[in-house]
């Protein structure tokens, strides 16, 4: 749209100029008149090349050359007949000026200028014009260079300002695709860990259903006492799915809002695993419960929510200690529990011996882990003085 306004204002300009120099100019010689009637026309076609070279993109193809070449033919034949008394050519001769200073490169737009310069003061010189009017002639070429200058000044600055302005909005673009993906990546953290605790629980229920009908079909139970206690069993394991699906739904909703503060998670975690699996729980908190970041006490807590259940499936009914350490720079959580009477390895690769066959592989401390290494953190597990410790620590 711009180039053609261009276009339609160099082509009105070109046709009243010729016009009024052609119609209305006076006291000229038949010579004059011829002399700027080919000017005209040799400005005239030249303008039209260039004009149909643009329009079919072969200007950029060929190069400035061309360019170059038909401006300076324009400055030059309409600069020779400018100072003729009666005629407008000059005009015609800023139209090949500006534009050689805002299209052309740096060096190129001064040599057409030049040129025009030449022919301006050669033609007036040859006519006998005053030097006064030469000069004049002279000083708005020179104006015209620099207006083109300072036009191309501007389509620059413009066109860095789209490219600038198109890359901001690929960053943004990019970043909001990133914060999808993190934000996919966060879910799917939080789903893994409230189904692989809601599931693990239901699995040591359901295990627990079997092995009292066992008993009873081999004749060991005490009568339909073993039936009752696998009917109440079975009635827990059905609450605690409505449970987890009650408490997959919360992550969900919670995802983008603040949880309940650390500790208040884990007295509420202590007295779930107390009423669920009647083991003792203590629970110690160490140093000034200091507020931490929401995604922070979310991995504390999942960490201490999957050695529960790891506890619960690997060493049933022993002690579990939670300590919850605030320190300077860092939170610590130490979860350990005794291991199974039998001396049966408690880890996550002795599942399989502990009495109780594996939900997911030991996946859940690699979640855990995961977890921790995105905020800084680190997680170590193994056997301690006896124990099985899970430590988790974040930093603040």
């Amino acid at each position: 749209m711009l180039r053609t306004t261009q276009w339609l204002l160099r082509a009105v300009a070109v046709v009243v100029i010729g016009v009024e120099t052609l119609a209305f100019g006076r006291d000229r010689s038949a010579a004059a008149d011829t002399a700027t009637a080919t000017a005209l026309a040799v400005s005239c076609i030249a303008l039209a090349l260039w004009a149909l070279l643009e329009a079919r993109g072969e200007l950029q193809a060929r190069g400035g050359t061309v360019l170059a070449l038909l401006l300076t033919v324009i400055a030059v034949a309409a600069g020779t007949v400018s100072t003729q008394h009666g005629s407008s050519m000059i005009g015609v001769v800023l139209v090949a000026v500006v534009a050689a200073g805002t299209q052309t490169e740096l060096a190129t737009s001064w040599y057409i200028a030049s040129a025009a310069a030449v022919a301006v003061a050669g033609g007036g010189l040859a006519i006998g014009t005053g030097t006064g009017s030469v000069l004049g002639y002279l000083l708005i070429v020179l104006v015209s260079v620099l207006a083109g200058h300072q036009r191309r000044s501007y389509r620059v600055q413009a066109e860095q300002s789209a490219l600038l302005l198109q890359q901001v909005e690929q960053l943004r673009a990019e970043q909001r695709r990133v914060a999808v993906l993190d934000e996919r990546a966060r879910i799917a953290r939080e789903i893994h860990d409230v189904l692989a605790h809601s599931l693990g629980a239901l699995g040591i229920q359901i295990q627990a259903a079997r092995a009292l009908l066992e008993d009873h079909d081999c004749g060991d139970g005490d009568g339909d006492g073993s039936v009752e206690r696998a009917d109440e069993v079975l009635s827990v394991a059905q609450r605690m799915a409505g449970d987890g699906l009650t408490e997959t739904r919360r992550a969900v909703n919670a995802l983008r809002t603040d949880t309940a503060s650390l500790d208040r998670q884990l007295a509420t975690m202590a007295q779930e695993h107390r009423r669920l699996h009647g083991s003792a729980v203590r629970l110690r908190i160490d140093g000034d419960d200091a507020p931490l970041q929401s995604e922070q006490a979310l991995a504390v807590a999942r960490a201490a929510q999957e050695s529960l259940t790891n506890a619960a499936k690997h060493a049933p009914h022993q002690e579990i200690q939670i300590v919850v350490r605030y320190e300077e720079d860092a939170v610590t959580l130490t979860v350990a529990n005794a291991l199974a009477p039998d001396g049966a390895d408690a880890s996550p690769a002795g599942f399989a011996t502990a009495g109780f066959a594996t939900v997911n592989g030991g996946y859940g401390l690699t979640g855990m882990r995961e977890r921790l290494l995105l905020l800084g953190g680190t997680l170590t597990a193994g056997i301690d003085d006896g124990r099985w410790t899970v430590v988790a620590k974040v930093p603040r």
